[in-house]
Order: structure tokens, then C-alpha cells, then sequence
């Protein structure tokens, strides 16, 4: 489990009734938590999953949500995978020269055209400007800087970028004339056309996903904590000898539930909050059902969340 605190907002249910058994959580956590070992021995496998690969999803109906909801999108394309830690960097280097992102101090920042205000109680403006992609100078950072040139933490190429803002999983998309994808995209390409509650089919095995405590080669528990896997990495391989299996979307996207949370497209009338979906490394296997969503402000950023981008059929 990783305690340390992050930058930006990541919002959660609960009343007044809750405040108790917060209370004691949080007692608990900060007298008996360690921190994570971000420098203990890391498996390296390579899962045969293309991070390059696209998935074609058509148009038409399908169930939306818990309720099971019929909504309708158009015909799109999405990322088989989330964007990696070397797609990220190598971005990097490419928007860096072009000037679609600069170095400011101990951060990457990039410009973002703001949000429509509404003066909604507790709306925060997002306004027209440059504002932070990702961190330079955070120990989970996997992303390192020379002063010339980004490339990824050795061991970390084929894992999802984290550490992320919304406006840096936005930015990466729009650079390449993508985008995020919408809660509605999101859904249907982890769903299909059915009302499975989980891209693989009914239930939730350890060695369909990453989530917590679900004891693959990357998490130790009583050490280091949880860590992420490669993308593509619960395709049904064996993995010296950990089995797992093809959890796979019914459109073959990977990684649909668990390893990281997915920045969505959406922006809200009245709300500056950004929408995550898909659960991560360190959400409980009923948290990574296709509906289950997730808020933070778009300044947010953890070892947790990650994005993929959406691309229209005609690119």
C-alpha cells in the first residue's frame, strides 16, 4: 500500500455517520503503514500485448451502467492498452522540441484551452493556460529527465504511465489529434454488448486482474506493497509458473479493470472534477466492475491512474 500523500484533490463518498471509522482507518494507516520500497527487485515479462494496437469499436446500442441503461455511440477506435511509460517519454521528447510542452522547475507543462465557468457552489475555475502534465522530482515518477532527454525508469518501459494529470493524459491524446475517451466510449469498450460486470465475463478471479491483494509476481503485502503490471499482462500466459488468465475485453482491449484508474474525457456543467474509471492496483476486486467510477481534480495525479486515448475511424 502506498501512503504518502499526492498532489491534487481524489473526492470519496461518505457522512457524518462515517466519520468514526474514518477516524480510526486513518489512525490506523498512519501508525502501522509503511511506505512503499520503490527500490526492490522487480520482475521483468514481457506479455506479447502490442501497446501500439488499436481496437475498432462499432457503432450502435449497448448497456450502460449498473441499471443496465441502453445508450448509443458512434463507430470509434481505442488504445488495446494503456499509453506506457515509453510511449509517454517518447512523447515527450517529440512535444518538448515541437514546443507543445516545455520543462517549468521540477514539472512538465503544457497548455490546456480552460473550462466553460458556471459559478456553481464549489465549481473551481479551470482557466485558459499552461498547467502541470507531470512531476518531475516525485520518487514514483517513472519518467527521468537528463536536461535533454525523458526516457523511462529501467524496468518500467511495457508499464501504464502513472503519475499523470488529466491535462497530461489529455495532452498526450490531443498531440496526436486523439482524445480521451468519454465515460460512454470507456464503458462500451470494456463492456460490449452484453451486461457482463466485469470485460472478461460474471466473476473476478486473482488472475484476471491486478487489484489489491490479488498476490501477483509484482505485490508483497507485507513488503514493498503493490505495484503495476505490465499492460497486457493477465492474457492467459504463465509467467515462471503464475498462470494467468485471458481477461481481455469482448473488443480485445486489456487491462479494462485493475492495474490503474483510466482518466475519462468528460467535463461536467458546474464541476471541475475529472472522471476515472476501471479501478487500480490498489482497489478491492468488486471496485473494478465496468460501472464503477472515480472523481479527482484534474490536477491529480498517482501511481494509480493512468489513460488511454480514442481516435476517430477515418484517422
Amino acid at each position: 500500500m502506498d501512503c504518502r500523500k499526492r498532489t491534487g484533490t481524489l473526492r470519496g463518498g461518505g457522512g457524518l455517520k462515517k466519520l468514526i471509522p474514518t477516524l480510526i482507518i486513518v489512525i490506523f494507516l498512519l501508525t502501522f503503514c509503511k511506505p512503499v520500497d520503490l527500490n526492490a527487485p522487480m520482475p521483468a515479462f514481457e506479455t506479447g500485448v502490442n501497446p501500439d494496437a488499436w481496437a475498432k469499436i462499432p457503432a450502435g446500442e449497448f448497456y450502460f451502467g449498473q441499471h443496465n441503461d441502453i445508450q448509443t455511440t458512434d463507430d470509434y477506435e481505442i488504445m488495446v492498452t494503456d499509453v506506457t511509460t515509453a510511449q509517454y517519454a517518447a512523447f515527450l521528447n517529440k512535444a518538448l522540441a515541437d514546443g507543445y510542452v516545455k520543462v517549468d522547475g521540477d514539472q512538465i507543462v503544457g497548455y490546456y484551452p480552460g473550462d466553460e465557468f458556471h459559478g456553481v457552489k464549489h465549481e473551481e475555475l479551470i482557466a485558459e493556460g499552461d498547467w502541470q502534465f507531470i512531476p518531475l522530482n516525485d520518487p514514483s515518477q517513472r519518467i527521468k529527465f537528463d536536461g535533454e532527454e525523458f526516457s523511462s525508469q529501467t524496468g518500467y518501459e511495457n508499464h501504464p504511465m502513472t503519475m499523470v494529470t488529466w491535462f497530461g493524459a489529455w495532452g498526450y491524446c490531443d498531440y496526436f489529434d486523439e482524445h480521451l475517451p468519454s465515460e460512454l466510449e470507456w464503458e462500451k469498450a470494456a463492456r460490449g454488448s452484453d451486461t457482463r460486470p466485469f470485460p472478461w465475463g460474471e466473476d473476478i478471479k486473482r488472475e484476471n486482474a491486478n487489484f489489491y491483494s490479488s498476490r501477483d509476481p509484482y505485490e508483497d503485502m507485507h513488503t514493498f506493497g503493490s505495484r503495476t503490471t505490465p499492460v497486457g499482462f493477465y492474457n492467459g500466459q504463465s509467467y515462471d509458473g503464475y498462470i494467468t488468465l485471458d481477461s481481455s475485453s469482448p473488443y480485445g482491449l486489456y487491462d479494462m479493470a485493475g492495474n490503474v484508474w483510466q482518466w475519462t474525457s468528460n467535463v461536467y456543467e458546474g464541476m471541475h472534477y475529472r472522471f476515472m474509471r476501471g479501478g487500480s492496483k490498489d482497489t478491492y476486486d468488486m471496485d473494478l466492475r465496468i460501472w464503477t467510477r472515480n472523481n479527482a481534480t484534474p490536477t491529480y495525479f498517482s501511481p494509480g491512474v493512468g489513460f488511454r486515448c480514442v481516435r476517430n475511424t477515418n484517422n
